[in-house]
């Protein structure tokens, strides 16, 4: 597995090795022990999320103020804008924001530990997206940050105004959020 670093060090990006033929292809997503040896990735998934979107939908920024969970985040079909905001107030990096393409033709992943907002835009006619999370959904704990807030300015690869959840419409300004302390 590849690994692309980024310059939020708790996000990376990976890219599986592809066994291509005329049959078509296979890639390992997942091995604990490459995760752990070579990422020092020790994370224990415990819960897999399954979405399907349409073009132009905008996901997020969601997070979970308790019971933080890491992502390890893949499409498999299609392709949207991933998108991870630091939301640790300790951190060097808190308030800022990475984004990135994947897709079910680059097959890349992304790896965002505890401690991020996650959103994802739609880019294609649809989109498909797998994560697995480091900790269980806790309803209580789920909090959204504005998608469009001006002091995170995220740059989302937008041609009209997205398709939004009510939750993601009403969400809170970065300012106004609780955060990781």
């Amino acid at each position: 597995m590849k690994i692309i670093p980024t310059s939020i060090p708790d996000i990376l990006i990976l890219e599986p090795q592809i066994f291509q033929d005329s049959r078509g292809f296979f890639l390992e997503s997942y091995n604990q022990k490459i995760f752990a040896e070579t990422l020092g990735i020790t994370a224990n998934f415990v819960q897999d999320n399954h979405s399907k979107s349409e073009y132009n939908v905008l996901r997020g920024l969601h997070y979970q103020i308790i019971q933080p969970q890491g992502k390890l985040v893949r499409v498999i079909t299609g392709t949207i804008f991933d998108v991870a905001v630091d939301i640790r107030k300790n951190s060097s990096t808190f308030g800022q924001w990475l984004g990135y393409e994947l897709s079910a033709e680059n097959k890349r992943q992304l790896w965002i530990a505890p401690g991020f907002a996650h959103g994802f835009l739609v880019l294609s006619e649809i989109a498909e997206v797998i994560y697995k999370t480091t900790d269980y959904y806790a309803p209580k704990g789920d909090r959204a940050i504005l998608w469009n807030d001006p002091d995170l300015a995220i740059d989302w690869p937008l041609k009209t105004p997205p398709i939004l959840s009510a939750k993601d419409s009403n969400a809170q300004t970065f300012k106004n959020a609780e955060v990781y302390e």
